[in-house]
């Protein structure tokens, strides 16, 4: 499905099952991303036998994080100083995280404020258990202009600063987001196309 993309697609996995994951699988998917944590936790369980790479691409409380943050591999939504001190308390050993930036400057939407980031930059660089692997963003619903600038604007503050990855893209605008250097899609629907 995309076997000209060289980067990582995770499989936004909130829209299937256990059983489906485990189909989808068994047809070389292997980073899945959940949402939710009390859904990473159940779906955990029920394919423990799977060598699958977890993803958390969801808002995280704080208060969850003692629960999962040693049952991932990378974090796609660092999103704000507290978070980090939850990581760096609960963690055992250093979590790839990606922080998360708000370019399309909607209320809704977590993530740090591009103004923000170069503040919050320095300020997680004291907590030894969070390991900044990248930027992740999220575009704008029906507005392939302000998705594509978000794009763009996360690849440019990604070189700035030096952080290898980017994890941008989902099934309705994964194109302009390889267009700009994603590293990590996040894909959800499209993956259904791969179930029979």
């Amino acid at each position: 499905m995309f076997d000209n993309y060289l980067g990582i697609v995770v499989c936004a996995s909130k829209y299937f099952n256990a059983m489906e994951m485990r189909e989808l699988f068994n047809k070389d998917v292997t980073h899945f991303g959940e949402n939710r944590v009390q859904d990473l936790l159940a779906k955990q369980k029920d394919l423990n036998d799977l060598k699958i790479t977890w993803h958390f691409i969801g808002h995280l409380q704080t208060n969850k994080v003692k629960d999962m943050i040693n049952q991932i591999d990378v974090l796609h939504t660092l999103d704000r100083i507290n978070l980090a001190e939850s990581i760096q308390k609960h963690a055992n050993k250093p979590v790839k995280c990606m922080i998360q930036v708000n370019l399309t400057n909607e209320d809704q939407k977590s993530g740090i404020l591009p103004l923000n980031l170069e503040q919050f930059l320095i300020e997680i660089k004291k907590y030894d258990k969070i390991e900044l692997i990248g930027l992740m963003t999220i575009g704008k619903d029906d507005d392939q202009v302000q998705t594509e600038l978000a794009f763009k604007t996360l690849d440019e503050l990604a070189k700035k600063y030096e952080l290898p990855f980017r994890s941008m893209g989902m099934s309705n605008d994964y194109d302009l987001a390889i267009k700009h250097h994603a590293t990590h899609l996040r894909i959800g629907r499209k993956f259904m196309e791969l179930l029979d």
